[in-house]
C-alpha cells in the first residue's frame, strides 16, 4: 500500500472545527513544554558543566544515549497501550512523569543522579509524542492533516527558542538548578490542563472512508510491527529522518556550549540571538515543509522524500559557513540556513506515516516511527559528537568542538541518500497503484 491521496472529504465545520483547533494548541503546547525540558541539558550545558565538573563526551551522553535508550524503546509498549485505551489520559500522565523528572533534575548535585533523572524525562517523554500524532489524525481530515501535524511540529523549535531564551536567562540572572523546577511545575499544571479540558476522539473520525473494523478488533502488536517493516516506504521514511535527527541532535546538544566555548558568546548574547534564530528558523522550515506536502505531495507522492532531500542539500554550506566562522555575530546568519532548511523532513515523514496506515495503527506506527529516528537521532547524535569532541580535546583543546562539528558533514550526504530513496520508492507505488486503478 502506498501513500495514495484520500479523497477529499469536507472539513469540520462550525463549534466542533474551533475545538479542533483547540485540542491542536493545548497539544502543541504540551509539544512545547516536552522539548523544552528535553532541550534545556544542552541549554544550560556551560554552568551544568562548570558545576558538575562533566566532559563533553559525558554531557553527550546525558543528553544521547542514556535519554534515547527508555524514550524511544518505552515509546512503543506506550503507544500500544494508547492505541487499545484513551489516549487523552495516556498522554496527561506522560506529561506528569516528565514534569516532576525535570524537577528532579533541578535538584540534582552529581553526575549519577543527574543521569537517573534524566532517564526519568525519558521515561515520561515516551508517552507524549505518538498519542498527539493519533488524537490530531482524528481532529483533522486527511486533506488538512499536513498543516494541522506541521502546526504541532512547531513545538520543538518554539520549545527550542523559549528554553533558549529563558533558560540562559534564568541560569545567567540565578541558578540553573532554578530553571528545571520552574519548568516542571509549568508541566505538572498543564498535564491537569490536558486532562480535564481535551476529549478523547473518535476513531478515524475524519477519514475519508472510516474504518471498518469493530472497536474491539484492533490490529496486534506483532501485525502492526510486521506490517511496518515489510513496507519499504515506511522503513525507509524511519532511516531518512533518522539520519537527519543525527544532525539536528547532535547540533542542538552542543550549539549553545560551541557558540559560548569557542565563538565568545555570553548566556545574555544566547537568550536572544540564539533563540531568535532557532525560534524563526526551525518554525519556518517546518510549517513550509507542511505546507508544501499538503500542496504537492497528493497528486506527487514522492515529494516526501524529494523536498527534504533538497533541502538538506542547501543546508550544506551554510552549516559549513557556521562551524568555520570565528565570529559569532556572522554565525548567527550562517546557522539561519541549517535551522531552517534541516528541518524539511519532520513534517513529511510523520504525515507519511499517519496517512499511509488504518487509524487504529496511527499511534504504534508513528511510535515506531519515532523509535527508529530517535534511536538513530537522539540517541548516536549528542553521543557520537561529544565522543568526537573528548577524542579532539588532547590534541586540539581550543577547537575540539568546531572538528566534531564537521564531522557530521557525511551524515547530510547519508539523509540525502535515503530521502531520494524514499522518493523513487514512493514514486514507483503511486504508478503502480494508478495502473491497478487503470
Amino acid at each position: 500500500m502506498s501513500a495514495a491521496p484520500f479523497p477529499p472529504r469536507p472539513a469540520i465545520e462550525g463549534r466542533d472545527d474551533r475545538y479542533a483547533w483547540f485540542v491542536l494548541a493545548a497539544l502543541c503546547f504540551v509539544y512545547i513544554l516536552n522539548f523544552l525540558d528535553r532541550q534545556l541539558l544542552s541549554i544550560l550545558a556551560k554552568p551544568i558543566q562548570d558545576d558538575l565538573g562533566i566532559s563533553d563526551g559525558e554531557l553527550g551522553l546525558l543528553g544521547g544515549l542514556y535519554f534515547a535508550i527508555f524514550y524511544c524503546v518505552l515509546g512503543i509498549p506506550v503507544a500500544w497501550l494508547a492505541d487499545r485505551t484513551n489516549r487523552v489520559r495516556v498522554l496527561s500522565v506522560a506529561c506528569a512523569l516528565w514534569s516532576a523528572a525535570t524537577i528532579a533534575c533541578g535538584m540534582s548535585t552529581t553526575y549519577v543522579q543527574l543521569a537517573a533523572a534524566r532517564m526519568g524525562v525519558g521515561i515520561g517523554e515516551a508517552g507524549g509524542v505518538p498519542p498527539s500524532y493519533s488524537i490530531i489524525s482524528d481532529y483533522f481530515p486527511p486533506e488538512r492533516r499536513g498543516l494541522a501535524l506541521g502546526l504541532f511540529n512547531l513545538g520543538p523549535p518554539l520549545g527550542q527558542a523559549l528554553g533558549v531564551a529563558f533558560g540562559a536567562k534564568v541560569a545567567a540572572a540565578y541558578d540553573w538548578r532554578l530553571a528545571f523546577l520552574l519548568l516542571g511545575v509549568a508541566g505538572l499544571i498543564a498535564a491537569a490542563g490536558v486532562w480535564a479540558f481535551v476529549r478523547e476522539p473518535r476513531r478515524g473520525a475524519t477519514d475519508a472512508a472510516p474504518a471498518s473494523a469493530p472497536a474491539g478488533d484492533t490490529p496486534t502488536f506483532s501485525a502492526t510491527m510486521k506490517m511496518f517493516f515489510a513496507r519499504a516506504d515506511l522503513t525507509l521514511v524511519s532511516l531518512a529522518a533518522g539520519a537527519t535527527q543525527f544532525i539536528t541532535y547532535a547540533t542542538l546538544a552542543f550549539t549553545t556550549l560551541f557558540l559560548m566555548r569557542e565563538k565568545g558568546m555570553t548566556l545574555d548574547q544566547i537568550a536572544i540571538w540564539y533563540a531568535l534564530v532557532l525560534g524563526v528558523g526551525v518554525s519556518a522550515g517546518i510549517y513550509l515543509s507542511g505546507r508544501l506536502v499538503d500542496r504537492y505531495a497528493a497528486s506527487h507522492p514522492e515529494a516526501y522524500g524529494l523536498i527534504p532531500a533538497i533541502s538538506l542539500l542547501l543546508a550544506v554550506p551554510f552549516f559549513i559557513g557556521f562551524v568555520h566562522t570565528p565570529a559569532w555575530p556572522l554565525a548567527m546568519l550562517f546557522l539561519l540556513g541549517p535551522t531552517f532548511l534541516n528541518y524539511f523532513y519532520l513534517t513529511p515523514a510523520v504525515t507519511l506515516v499517519q496517512n499511509a496506515v488504518p487509524a487504529r495503527q496511527r499511534t504504534l506506527a508513528g511510535a515506531v516511527l519515532l523509535l527508529i529516528m530517535n534511536l538513530i537521532g537522539l540517541g548516536l547524535g549528542p553521543t557520537w559528537l561529544g565522543a568526537v569532541s573528548d577524542w579532539f580535546k588532547p590534541t586540539h583543546p581550543d577547537t575540539s568542538l568546531q572538528l566534531a562539528f564537521y564531522s557530521l558533514i557525511p551524515f547530510y550526504f547519508v539523509a540525502i541518500a535515503l530521502h531520494l530513496a524514499l522518493a523513487r520508492v514512493l514514486k514507483r507505488n503511486h504508478r503502480k497503484d494508478a495502473h491497478v486503478a487503470a
